[in-house]
């Protein structure tokens, strides 16, 4: 479960939440009550967007700027963009979502698998390494980004495109970290960095030892 509350059908007032509630839950079901979508996804980012009808409305209109139809980047690197940005954020939601907008994009299998490792691999052209390489800049060294990648941008891109790539690439990593930390859809997850419990007989002082003689 996510941890906040989830807002049940019986307490939506708004129109846009229940039009939302309808598309991906059908009109009869409760979504908290019954959760899933028809990606697989538990749909509780829905559920607990609508504790603030306001945001809610704010966040799906986002969604609808990056399909709008006055975008002028190929749709394709855009989504690298975005695929990317919920690998670096560690948000296995965003990632796993944007390798499925991919797919739908007629990305192959090979090419969505090697957005994680994208700087090694030889599946992607040079357009597509320039992308991702500002991807990184925006998400992993949040914002700093060398003269060099806008000089390279530049040579396939205008202006409106690179504005529109920061845009929407920032929004989603802005999303990947709202996931993560409320621990909604697939970001609810143990956290995987604990402490691994040492031998039995290890002692502090120990860290530079043999280990210990089996009896």
């Amino acid at each position: 479960m996510p941890v906040l509350r989830q807002v049940p059908r019986a307490e939506v007032t708004s129109e846009v939440i229940t039009t939302y509630y309808n598309r991906l839950f059908g009109p009869d079901r409760d979504p908290v009550a019954e959760p899933g979508t028809a990606t697989g996804t538990p749909g509780d980012w829905w559920t607990v967007f609508a504790l603030a009808p306001d945001i809610f409305k704010h966040a799906v209109d986002g969604f609808a700027v990056y399909r709008h139809p006055d975008r002028k980047i190929d749709p394709v690197l855009r989504e690298l963009g975005q695929t990317r940005a919920g690998w670096v954020k560690g948000s296995q939601f965003v990632f796993s979502q944007h390798c499925k907008s991919l797919r739908g994009l007629g990305v192959s299998d090979e090419k969505i698998a090697a957005v994680a490792h994208w700087q090694v691999s030889d599946v992607f052209n040079d357009q597509e390494r320039t992308v991702l390489a500002y991807a990184d800049c925006l998400t992993a060294a949040d914002g700093r980004t060398p003269i060099e990648v806008f000089d390279k941008l530049k040579t396939f891109w205008s202006d409106e495109e690179i504005f529109e790539f920061t845009y929407i690439t920032t929004l989603y990593a802005m999303h990947a970290v709202i996931t993560r930390a409320l621990r909604m859809e697939y970001d609810n997850r143990d956290e995987p960095i604990v402490e691994i419990a040492a031998p039995e007989g290890f002692k502090a002082t120990d860290f530079l030892s043999a280990p210990a003689a089996k009896r």
